[in-house]
């Protein structure tokens, strides 16, 4: 089998370009479901870390097996059925029951991300590969640490992501989304601090998208987290126990769900007046 480079000779530095980053990040602010952008702001901002960090996987075994193999890891995350065979509580279920929860696919993430390469070379060096890796261990992520999907668990997944992974893009996509958080509460969240909370966890556990990923699946989700090193998010909890106190939805900060309820409560009075 002929040998996977670290970086293949005819990639090129597309260089650092933070307008372009902004430019991306505030489409993304107007759809957050828009995730091709995340993408977009990642090569924006990207660093020779991202370079090391590849190197530091593919030199240990779980890394080596990875390229030996070709794993692709969306086949074994989609796969439910199988996942769905282990004990209940273990990783690999709770993940299932998060994914289909919030109707997401591991291929889903692929799928966006094609859009963002759609006119890339792809490499199929040590680069992509690692990259693909952490594409995929994105909503595990979610999973291990207990941060939501809402706006503030994504921003604290990625502060999370950043001291595992550092990455310019993923660190300003944290702090920027952070920042249009506060800006409707003021002081009033410490909103600012839990995103810190998830620098600070990141960097004391173990990388999560270096482990060998399917025996991580069968692992019991409270031992793997112990295993790792994964602190419970107390800040971020404390937002949302405080929002909620405050009759505040945590998961629908721009009040997206009480305006399609007012919307469909206001419908059987619009079509009687019609």
């Amino acid at each position: 089998m002929t040998a996977i480079p670290l970086s293949h000779p005819d990639r090129t530095d597309a260089g650092f370009r933070p307008l372009k980053a902004w430019r991306h990040f505030r489409q993304l602010i107007a759809d957050k479901e828009d995730t091709e952008q995340v993408f977009h702001i990642l090569e924006a901002l990207r660093d020779n870390r991202f370079v090391r960090s590849a190197e530091q996987f593919f030199s240990t075994p779980v890394g080596e097996k990875t390229l030996a193999e070709r794993q692709y890891l969306p086949a074994l995350l989609d796969d439910h059925d199988r996942i769905r065979q282990l004990p209940e509580g273990s990783v690999g279920r709770v993940y299932v029951d998060f994914m289909e929860r919030e109707g997401l696919t591991a291929q889903g993430l692929v799928d966006e991300y094609a859009k963002f390469r759609h006119d890339k070379p792809r490499y199929d060096d040590m680069l992509d590969h690692y990259s693909d890796r952490l594409r995929d261990t994105h909503d595990l992520f979610h999973v291990l640490t207990g941060y939501g999907r809402d706006a503030l668990g994504e921003q604290c997944v990625l502060a999370f992501s950043y001291s595992q992974t550092p990455s310019w893009g993923t660190l300003f996509i944290a702090w920027a989304g952070a920042r249009e958080i506060r800006k409707g509460f003021g002081r009033r969240y410490p909103i600012y601090g839990a995103v810190r909370e998830g620098q600070r966890n990141g960097r004391a556990a173990q990388r999560i998208a270096h482990q060998d990923i399917e025996a991580l699946l069968a692992e019991p989700i409270d031992a793997a987290r112990a295993r790792l090193g994964i602190a419970t998010p107390e800040i971020y909890r404390q937002v949302h126990a405080m929002m909620r106190a405050d009759g505040i939805d945590p998961y629908d900060l721009l009040g997206t769900n009480k305006a399609e309820e007012t919307a469909v409560a206001a419908e059987p009075g619009l079509a009687k007046a019609a």
